[in-house]
C-alpha cells in the first residue's frame, strides 16, 4: 500500500510564507514525478508545481517567482516553499505523485489527504 502524507499549511496573512511537506511511503517501486496541486472552493483542482524525476520543474503562472518546489523523488519527499502569499492562494493543497508500486509496477496517480492553506487580507 502506498501513502502520501502532507504536513504544513495553516493560516497566514497576505505577504507571509508557508512551507508544505510531503512524504511518500509504502511499497514503492519507482516514482515518475511528485508535485503539488490545489483546489479552491467551487473550482477544479489545478497544478501548482511539479517535479519530474527527469526534466524541468513546472509551475503554474500564478505562482511563478513566489513558490519553489524541491525534494528528492528517489526518497519520495517533496516540499513547497510559498512566499508572498496572496488571498487568492487560499485553497486545499494536495500532494500528488505518479508512481509504480511493487505490486504491479504500473504507474498510477496517488494523492495525499490535503492540507488547508488560508491567506487573510
Amino acid at each position: 500500500q502506498v501513502q502520501l502524507v502532507e504536513s504544513g499549511g495553516g493560516l497566514v496573512q497576505a505577504g507571509g510564507s508557508l512551507t508544505l511537506s510531503c512524504a511518500a511511503s509504502g511499497s514503492i517501486f519507482s516514482i515518475n514525478r511528485m508535485g503539488w496541486y490545489r483546489q479552491a472552493p467551487g473550482k477544479q483542482r489545478e497544478l501548482v508545481a511539479v517535479m519530474p524525476t527527469t526534466g524541468n520543474t513546472n509551475y503554474a503562472d500564478s505562482v511563478k517567482g513566489r513558490f519553489a518546489i524541491s525534494g528528492d523523488n528517489a526518497r519520495g519527499t517533496v516540499t513547497l516553499q510559498m512566499n508572498s502569499l496572496k488571498p487568492e492562494d487560499t485553497a486545499v493543497y494536495y500532494c500528488g505523485a505518479v508512481l509504480a508500486s511493487t505490486y504491479d509496477r504500473a504507474y498510477k496517480n496517488y494523492w495525499g489527504q490535503g492540507t488547508q492553506v488560508t491567506v487573510s487580507s
